[in-house]
């Protein structure tokens, strides 16, 4: 169990702002941060942070909360882990108990092939440095590509011995469960019986997650046997997508963000050898083709991506291929070749950190001039292929989202391959009118296909708009944003003079917003119909009622995570303007509500009882029966009827607007 303490210490020293910032590109938006939304595929930012009140909004996916709620729902962390996560973040000493069999076997599937990943990264890396054979073999190899002892433990490189079942052994006699070994391909069941380790008589590289979750490996065998792969990566599981993933980008995200731009190379040790060298923002697609989700992965830390490619020209082909991936992303590419027998390993192990820098500045090109450069050798004067040559490079300019972007490269074709505009620009048309043609007719032959399955009844009449839901919800938006600011509260009395004639008298009293709200709602014994309204409005006065000052971080501290997205969804919903800068750019002021909070909270509370006193006399009328006394109960709906006309007046006197 970690101490109530310690959680303290971490909420208290954690920045939502910090931690966000290590998975998303943030940008200041007046006094909040917004960036593109790492839950949802989407080319205009939708995310916003709040660094005064300690929440994210992500008004793309509705989720929201505090730095725990982002790491739990970005990283699928339990509470208990995202606690480590921040302690480990911010150096805070936590006391951890080791897990008992129980609470392991109480680890769902998915933390299960987490923990079994993380123990074989530890088993690997030891082996590597604590065992004759992983020394002999595995430290030498590591060594041998120059890679120093500070570099080998901070990849957590490691090895797999020769033996059958080592790996598999030492887990099992650990505790960890046959099921779970298997479903990350650590070990492959025979079908014989026999348990044999996958990566036997390799050198390991574990494959983390932007948190540094160990999600898989890959394994470099280092004999000469043809017969056997070279490098084998774990299989697809629960964890380990392989698509998804970029080797080194837990290591590279905040030089990424940071320095505004990604070098993308090929190989794990491309990676490492690069990081060795003071180049930090780089990853790599793991030799396998680059995959839009790989590109959206780079594209929350930065725009720009800087491909390095070797001196292998035979290869450079096929890899361009990729660059019409990103292009279509929206992100601006650059492409970096190195010297002919040089790839970026070999060149950043014998070139210092200068040099390297400004080759990497001095021979980034952009992909329009890198594409014009490798093609116009393969044309040479041959008119057919150059006239090839120039459709690829308009291909790739069609990729491009931004209007703006694709003329401004269409001019530099056109400038570069010595041809009009007018001709480049009318190609370019006709890409992208068979771009939306194809996009349409893949449209309507997805909505022919689902017209031809069976319909569902529809419903007799659309759902009607929830009003009390709508009530409910704006007491908790006052409740959270004004519960605790003093306010005069007017009143008015019905009153009859000596002669009998009715007249109104008010009364001002002043009340905390809360207050007010209380006691209005327990007069009248109203109850939230909404659980989860119903939930949020006990735990918000229950805080105030123990006399705390509610602090935006400190109360959603106390709520279960389906209340902080409602809670925070709140407290962020004026912020949500300043995504598109509305005052700024668009001229239209935001409501700030907290001109006439007294009268807002008033309007609410006689909103919400005016319509359930309607609702109570609704029900009583049901319970009148032809042949029953119905006195008492006629008697209460006369009483509602009086009260309810008297809200009505008093409605009509303060109504600004009705739901």
């Amino acid at each position: 169990m970690i101490s109530k303490n310690t959680i303290d210490t971490v909420f208290e020293t954690a920045r939502v702002e910090e931690v966000i910032g290590d998975f998303v590109q943030l940008k200041r938006a007046g006094s909040n941060l917004k960036g593109l939304s790492p839950f949802s595929n989407e080319k205009s930012p939708s995310f916003m942070v709040s660094p005064v009140k300690q929440i994210w909004k992500d008004f793309s996916s509705g989720k929201g909360g505090n730095a725990v709620a982002f790491l739990m729902e970005h990283e699928h962390f339990s509470y208990p882990e995202a606690i480590r996560y921040l302690a480990k973040k911010y150096n805070i000493e936590i006391e951890e108990t080791e897990q008992s069999d129980e609470q392991k076997e109480q680890a769902n599937e998915k933390e299960s092939m987490y923990l079994v990943s993380e123990f074989a990264q530890k088993y690997f890396h030891s082996t590597l440095l604590n065992t004759d054979e992983g020394r002999a073999i595995g430290y030498s190899y590591f060594k041998e590509r120059g890679f120093s002892g500070e570099t080998i433990s901070k990849f957590g490189l490691g090895y797999s011995p020769e033996e059958w079942d080592a790996f598999t052994k030492e887990a099992l006699g650990k505790g960890y469960k046959l099921e779970f070994l298997d479903k990350t391909g650590l070990t492959i069941t025979r079908e014989d019986g026999r348990n044999i380790d996958r990566f036997r008589g390799r050198v390991m590289f574990p494959i983390q997650s932007m948190s540094g979750r160990v999600l898989g490996f890959g394994g470099r065998i280092l004999g000469n046997d043809k017969k056997v792969a070279k490098y084998l990566n774990s299989p697809e599981s629960e964890i380990y997508h392989k698509s998804k993933v970029l080797y080194g980008i837990y290591h590279a995200k905040q030089a990424i963000a940071k320095q505004d731009n990604c070098y993308l190379v090929e190989g794990y040790t491309d990676v490492i050898q690069l990081h060795q060298a003071g180049i930090e923002n780089v990853v790599a697609s793991s030799g396998t083709a680059l995959t839009p989700d790989q590109i959206r992965l780079i594209n929350r830390l930065t725009k720009n991506i800087t491909v390095l490619f070797d001196g292998d020209a035979a290869g450079l082909r096929a890899s361009i291929r990729g660059i019409d991936l990103i292009l279509e992303e929206g992100m601006n590419v650059k492409v970096c070749t190195f010297p002919e027998g040089e790839d970026p390993d070999s060149f950043a192990k014998k070139t210092p950190y200068d040099e390297l820098q400004e080759y990497l500045k001095n021979n980034s090109k952009d992909f329009i001039q890198f594409k014009a450069s490798l093609l116009v050798d393969e044309a040479q004067n041959d008119p057919v292929k150059k006239a090839g040559l120039i459709r690829d490079m308009v291909t790739s300019i069609s990729k491009i989202p931004d209007r703006i972007q694709r003329e401004i490269y269409i001019q530099e074709c056109s400038r570069i391959m010595d041809i009009s505009e007018q001709v480049l620009a009318s190609t370019l048309a006709q890409l992208v009118q068979k771009d939306i043609a194809d996009a349409n007719k893949k449209y309507k032959e997805e909505q022919k296909a689902q017209s031809l399955k069976p319909v569902a009844e529809a419903p007799q009449q659309q759902e009607q708009i929830n009003i009390l839901d709508n009530l409910e919800r704006g007491i908790i938006e006052i409740l959270l944003l004004y519960g605790g600011i003093k306010q005069d509260f007017e009143d008015v009395y019905i009153k009859y003079d000596e002669f009998g004639k009715e007249y109104e008298h008010t009364e001002r009293k002043e009340y905390a917003v809360y207050e007010r709200i209380y006691l209005n709602l327990q007069e009248d014994e109203i109850e939230f119909t909404n659980p989860v309204f119903k939930a949020l409005y006990s735990h918000i006065i229950n805080y105030y009622l123990s006399g705390q000052v509610l602090n935006t971080e400190t109360f959603l501290n106390t709520l279960p995570p389906e209340l902080q997205y409602v809670a925070t969804d709140i407290f962020m919903q004026d912020d949500k303007y300043y995504l598109h800068e509305w005052e700024e750019k668009k001229q239209i002021p935001v409501k700030d509500k907290n001109m006439g909070i007294a009268a807002y909270t008033n309007e609410h509370i006689i909103d919400l009882r005016w319509l359930l006193l309607g609702r109570l006399v609704q029900d009583l009328k049901m319970q009148v029966g032809p042949e029953a006394d119905n006195t008492e109960i006629l008697q209460s709906v006369n009483d509602y009827n009086v009260l309810i006309n008297y809200l009505s007046r008093k409605i009509n006197r303060i109504r600004s607007r009705f739901y």
